[in-house]
């Protein structure tokens, strides 16, 4: 079951970063303006590659796409190693998920967007911890 607390939307993974440089992801994600905006929950879906169930919009909004391109244009700049693929819009629910027979139709959702969050994550036994470092409001 995933616990309310951890359901978030990644604009750009790091991975392990070294202490000494969260004041540089800190700046890059200041430097950062978006626009808010609201996201539709439309589809839900599973990666056979990842095997995970996620839920997510049938498409990203302009101002979400546009606000992780320039996040992940001031983390290169900042001298981060980012991953290569696309950027994908989708709150993962299920890891370790088995391939289900059938994902359910979803109700309508609509969640809001008006900041974004600088947050560290720490896994245990009893699953991911996230830590919010700080957060960055979207113009209105």
């Amino acid at each position: 079951m995933t616990r309310a607390e951890t359901v978030h939307l990644t604009l750009a993974f790091m991975g392990e970063v070294e202490a000494s440089r969260i004041e540089s992801l800190l700046n890059s994600a200041r430097a950062t303006v978006g626009e808010a905006h609201s996201l539709s929950i439309e589809q839900a879906r599973y990666w056979r590659h990842n095997r995970i169930v996620w839920v997510g919009p049938n498409e990203i909004p302009a101002p979400l796409a546009a606000l992780a391109a320039e996040l992940r244009s001031h983390l290169m700049g900042e001298g981060f190693a980012l991953e290569q693929r696309a950027f994908a819009a989708h709150i993962t629910l299920i890891r370790k998920a088995r391939a289900p027979r059938a994902l359910p139709d979803l109700p309508a959702i609509t969640w809001p967007v008006e900041e974004f969050a600088l947050v560290r994550s720490q896994l245990s036994n009893d699953g991911s911890s996230y830590e919010v470092l700080e957060r960055f409001a979207l113009a209105r």
